[in-house]
């Protein structure tokens, strides 16, 4: 009989796609056969060309619902003679070409049965079918079948056998398909690393430990994530101490949806963002702070908005639903160092943290951060924070050229992520922390190898940062030196300005694109630090256009950690400005600070970065940061309540220098300050001027095509503001899939490199 040959391509494995041809073929009363391979899934079928193309066409008009077909093709191949349809034994292909699946949050139906006590499954918390679970976090290669997944070492017992084999089943090739007869098995660990209680009872034992104000780490689908009551500020402060975290915002887990939006506000977007299978963090505005149960200030201190999410594994779902209020749910690592995710570093390292360990005996292979979402409060634009657990590491858009070479791409230092094109697909790394000291430097690496493992591809081109002290770049030169392949280096905001380029499918547009690449730092093609840069994409080529006013950048990466440095290094020749700084610095500091500025050798800067850092010290928000991007949100939150006060009279553009100058008027900013104008008025007018300056840099181009990147746009008020001005006049472009900041970086870096070589 006619035999035709199927061959599907995307994120078609651990999605339930073999049982969902199966039943296809079946109704349609098709025989053949299909199967996982490490390029994809392939399908043989009994039927003429005709029938062939509208079986094939049936399954791309209607995939399984985590399912993301990216290439499909048939030909025709021996005749063969077919008695049924069948899913056969996985194969590999002489190359790994199908995209990783990442994991999933739980799905409704999951979470219905481990809460029905007729259900076998009920309260068993590692519950899943081909609609939830995790997926990246436990593949050790491919093809994504049992045997190469951290599942292997559990074998089913009969009734999760007869499901996994039985087509009509929901959990049929579930590779996660496990129950409490032969599943993974919980264990609860004291201070000293024994074992206190195995089991369904250590769920009760979590939730009692929970209402002592005991810190409990728990083992989750990507990592440990520390945990404590939500309500309890005394042991919020405890938790603060151990992890030397002393300001920067914990998320909280609340139980269920109903009890968030008692507390926080949701739109409809972040509501959808929140019970998507990705179920990340969502940054959101509190309701009524005085009728917020949570201590705010606890949690997130000097803010007016928290990281909220629900519970997405089905152990976070029963603990929280006997809880019954939210939990503290932070990365299980000490504040700087990556997520821990192996046992035996737990055992080390966490205890000091937490008192008592709730691990599990399923491993995790590729550890992963919670992603972190936010929607502008106006426009409900997208942005992400943190692109990690749910989102990451497949990035799929058929208008980007499929690189016929294996790129590896480093990224940068700050918010590192590396990306890998191989075999035409397209990965960027989660989040993978700041490459500052060794153990995250060796997290980068160990994952970075895992994926020349998974896909047992080498990389033919090695891309980095210009900067010389990089990490991501020393590590990317010992790649080049190992494979013996070329090296290429590219200037950081140039890469940001083609990741946003890249992400809305601007690389071919025949009109210019005007860039505003807004950052902290970036080493500079002049040997500056650059961070307020106006590029111009025009004829595939990428050139600087313009840049914020240079001012001076001195003590290194002090500048970047103490605002007050940005605010003397902006306001060393204003006069008016030093009775607001010298109060801020010791006399040796003044003087050492005072005669550096004198230096005419210099760094330079043009970032807005420590613009807002500046203006933050400026206005009193803040003198010394304890994490990265304080400054500019504190300065961010003090605008929004100028924007609220109805008494103010706000004037856009105030502290502009006029056309052509591409800076900030700061002395008036501190002649505002002086006169006593309120400092929420200041940041609100701070905030119009800059967009002010959007507007005067698009018109003097001419350009209509406008682009933004660089983690200064994370801003959701900045990004409002901009939207409001400009959208009549402009075709605005943000990041939606990727992150503004650094995250973009190794992405951008393989799309300069495939704009330079067209071929």
């Amino acid at each position: 009989m006619p035999t035709y040959h199927i061959h599907i391509q995307g994120i078609v494995q651990g999605v339930g796609f073999r049982p969902f041809v199966y039943n296809l073929a079946y109704s349609n009363n098709l025989k053949g056969w299909v199967n996982n391979s490490s390029d994809g899934v392939h399908i043989e079928i009994n039927a003429d060309k005709a029938g062939t193309e509208a079986f094939l066409e049936s399954i791309i008009k209607n995939p399984p619902q985590l399912a993301h077909i990216t290439d499909s093709g048939y030909y025709k191949t021996d005749e063969k003679e077919f008695d049924k349809f069948e899913i056969v034994q996985s194969q590999s292909a002489s190359e790994n070409n199908v995209l990783l699946t990442p994991d999933f949050g739980l799905c409704p139906t999951c979470q219905a049965e481990i809460h029905d006590p007729e259900n076998r499954r009920y309260h068993y918390p590692f519950t899943t079918c081909i609609n939830c679970g995790p997926r990246i976090s436990i593949i050790k290669k491919l093809p994504y079948d049992r045997e190469t997944t951290t599942m292997e070492s559990f074998k089913m017992c009969k009734d999760c056998a007869d499901e996994y084999n039985d087509p009509t089943n929901r959990r049929y090739f579930s590779q996660t398909n496990s129950c409490t007869d032969c599943g993974v098995e919980l264990d609860l660990l004291n201070s000293q690393g024994i074992s206190v209680s195995i089991g369904n009872k250590t769920m009760a034992d979590v939730v009692r430990l929970w209402k002592e104000g005991i810190i409990v780490a728990i083992k989750g689908i990507g990592g440990y994530l520390l945990t404590c009551d939500a309500n309890n500020k005394d042991v919020i402060s405890l938790l603060r101490n151990r992890k030397h975290r002393p300001d920067k915002p914990f998320a909280v887990m609340y139980p269920d949806l109903k009890s968030l939006k008692k507390e926080l506000r949701v739109s409809p977007k972040e509501q959808t963002e929140l019970q998507s299978v990705n179920a990340p963090i969502i940054i959101l505005d509190i309701n009524d702070k005085s009728k917020v149960s949570l201590d705010i200030d606890s949690i997130a201190p000097r803010l007016n908005s928290i990281g909220a999410m629900l519970p997405y594994t089905p152990l976070f779902d029963l603990l929280l639903s006997v809880f019954n209020k939210p939990i503290i749910a932070t990365s299980g690592n000490v504040s700087g160092s990556p997520i821990i995710f192996e046992d035996k570093q737990a055992l080390e390292e966490l205890l000091g943290i937490a008192d008592y360990l709730l691990t599990n005996n399923r491993d995790i292979v590729v550890p992963q951060d919670d992603s972190v979402v936010r929607f502008s409060s106006q426009n409900q634009q997208r942005i992400i924070i943190r692109r990690s657990r749910g989102l990451s590491p497949v990035y799929i858009n058929p208008k980007i050229k499929r690189s016929p070479e294996n790129i590896f791409a480093a990224g940068g230092g700050l918010k590192s992520t590396f990306s890998f094109t191989c075999f035409g697909n397209f990965y960027t790394s989660q989040y993978l922390g700041n490459l500052e000291n060794s153990i995250t430097q060796s997290s980068y690496s160990a994952v970075a190898e895992h994926f020349f493992k998974i896909f047992n591809a080498e990389p033919e081109i090695i891309l980095a940062d210009k900067h010389p002290l990089y990490f991501a770049r020393h590590y990317a030169e010992e790649l080049a030196d190992r494979f013996s392949v070329p090296i290429r280096y590219f200037q950081h905001h140039k890469a940001h300005f083609a990741a946003v380029l890249g992400e809305n499918d601007l690389l071919n547009k025949k009109e210019p694109v005007l860039g505003f690449i807004w950052d902290g730092t970036g080493y500079g093609d002049d040997g500056n630090i650059w961070g307020g840069e106006f590029f111009e994409y025009r004829d595939n080529r990428v050139s600087r256009r313009g840049h914020y006013q240079y001012f001076d950048h001195i003590l290194g990466d002090k500048m970047a950690k103490e605002p007050r440095v940005s605010a003397l290094a902006l306001c060393q020749s204003i006069p008016d400005a030093e009775k607001l700084l010298k109060s801020k610095f010791t006399v040796v500091e003044w003087r050492i600070y005072k005669k550096i500025l004198t230096n005419k050798n210099k760094l330079k800067t043009s970032s807005i970065g420590r613009l807002f850092d500046a203006v933050a010290s400026l206005l009193g928000l803040l003198d010394t940061s304890s994490f990265e991007g304080q400054g500019g949100m504190l300065l961010e939150k003090c605008a929004v309540a100028g924007f609220q006060a109805k008494e103010n009279d706000l004037v856009p553009a105030y502290y502009n220098a006029g056309a052509g100058n591409y800076t900030i008027d700061i002395n008036a900013l501190i002649e505002d300050i002086n006169s006593g104008l309120k400092k929420e008025t200041i940041a609100a007018q701070f905030h119009l001027s800059l967009v002010a300056l959007i507007r005067s840099v698009a018109q003097q181009s001419g350009i209509k095509n406008l682009a933004f990147s660089g983690g200064v746009f994370q801003n959701s008020l900045l990004i409002d503001l901009i939207i409001n001005d400009l959208k009549y006049d402009y075709n605005l472009h943000f990041h939606n899939q990727f992150s503004p900041n650094d995250e973009n970086i190794s992405f951008g870096q393989v799309l300069l490199y495939l704009l330079e070589n067209p071929n």
